[in-house]
């Protein structure tokens, strides 16, 4: 939960921080994309480590390295010393993420696993969607590294209760971890990163962006060669010979980028143009979660038995709809020109997270759930990532009422493509047939 939740719930913080450290919007996105460009990186080996070591082993270390990096942001003198602990947190959140969904898909039988990852999605895309929310009343009550500071403390108790779980045998299998995918695709990622957020300030001829640029680019053409003759791939290729998790996949791109932009954009320009305090902006936020937590469940049973393409086509329409019925512009007042239009986007969002979630876990082998729930939050973080890099060239540096409705309008477009790819791949229903695995205790000695 905290894992989805620090990635929303500095929004909302990141004009306070850049008043107190400085380095203006280009610091505003590495902040964000700090954490989500470590988790992108290193979610991939997380769901490998946990399929070979066990759930609960690799969930613990998440929980230290999250707790870790939170008190060393909180306490963060300078822009460098937050940012590294923001990346110490993605890198966390990268073990805890897939981990999590992989206990869902090997202890739940494919029938009765739509409604269990309701659950998981109820729970996380509440904590996702609250986060500005509670960066606000941070803000505004306390100081932005109470943020921080206070998400160190979920952490603790995590861990405690994954003594409560009771043990399961260790994997019989064990298989070398790719650490060649893992390096090309963590410096693909961080080279091209940090060419989009640093082109806005230095432009596409300095030596520097001009060479990360072609050095990430190449990284990720060389991890995709490497994964098609590599001994035990990060990304096993054969997975995506499934329609509907390759579907799956390419809509949760879509999906997620348009989340990401859209909440960013709305949490920046509410503060920033519109004059709003923090906290009054991340009241904004509210009908998500609460549809998320009431509904959550019930669409996942509803989606397993009518089938998942009419939510995951129906439901990014909606929100992208919701987007383009927000108004900026000179009166601005969120009551009347925002919140309708993000009622319309939490009603598309959970329509569509659960269902997407169990279409991707409910194409594989349950053995396989850790790669799978780590390849499907590794494409929605790297979108997110991407998005986030993306949105100082969309809004030409600075944001106005024209460039937030810029920013609404692709991450609305981000939303219908989404809609046409699940309309287009997604099986009208998921097959049930499968064997349940053994009921046995959650957990790893």
């Amino acid at each position: 939960m905290v894992a989805f939740l620090d990635t929303t719930v500095v929004n909302l913080a990141l004009p306070a921080t850049a008043r107190e450290l400085g380095g203006g919007l280009c610091l505003q996105q590495w902040i964000v994309d700090g954490y989500l460009l470590a988790q992108a990186a290193t979610i991939l080996p997380g769901g490998s480590l946990s399929d070979l070591f066990g759930r609960v082993p690799v969930i613990r270390f998440g929980l230290v390295a999250f707790g870790t990096g939170s008190v060393l942001a909180a306490g963060a003198p300078s822009p460098v010393v937050l940012i590294a602990g923001r990346v110490i947190q993605g890198l966390g959140a990268a073990f805890l993420v897939p981990g999590s969904l992989a206990l869902i898909n090997s202890t739940f039988d494919r029938a009765d696993r739509p409604a269990a990852i309701g659950s998981w999605t109820a729970w996380t895309g509440t904590a996702f969607a609250v986060g500005p929310l509670l960066g606000g009343l941070a803000v505004d009550f306390l100081s932005w590294r109470w943020i921080y500071a206070l998400s160190a403390v979920p952490m603790v108790i995590g861990f405690a209760l994954t003594f409560w779980l009771s043990p399961t045998p260790r994997p019989t299998q064990r298989v070398r971890l790719d650490v060649a995918g893992a390096v090309l695709s963590a410096a693909g990622l961080a080279a091209t990163v940090y060419a989009l957020i640093e082109s806005r300030e230095h432009g596409w001829s300095d030596p520097r962006v001009a060479v990360s640029l072609c050095l990430g680019v190449g990284a990720l053409v060389a991890f995709a060669a490497w994964q098609r003759r590599a001994p035990n791939p990060l990304v096993p290729l054969r997975l995506f010979a499934s329609r509907n998790f390759a579907g799956a996949n390419v809509t949760t791109a879509f999906v997620y980028g348009a989340i990401t932009m859209g909440a960013l954009a709305v949490s920046l320009y509410t503060q920033e143009v519109a004059g709003y305090c923090a906290t009054v902006a991340g009241l904004a936020t509210l009908p998500t979660p609460v549809m998320s937590f009431l509904f959550a469940k019930r669409v996942g049973r509803l989606a397993a038995r009518v089938g998942p393409r009419v939510f995951l086509t129906t439901g990014p329409l909606l929100a992208g709809l919701g987007l383009l019925l927000i108004r900026p512009g000179h009166g601005f007042n969120i009551v009347t020109h925002l919140l309708p239009g993000t009622i319309v986007v939490a009603i598309g969002s959970v329509l569509t997270l659960t269902p997407l979630a169990a279409v991707s876990l409910s194409s594989v082998d349950p053995a396989r759930s850790g790669v799978a729930a780590a390849l499907q939050n590794a494409v929605g973080r790297t979108s997110a990532l991407s998005s986030v890099a993306c949105v100082g060239l969309i809004a030409a540096g600075t944001l106005t009422n024209d460039s937030f409705a810029r920013l609404l309008h692709v991450a609305a477009a981000l939303y219908f493509i989404g809609a046409l790819v699940a309309g287009l791949s997604i099986a009208k229903r998921i097959n049930l047939a499968e064997p349940a695995p053994a009921k046995v205790p959650v957990g790893v000695s």
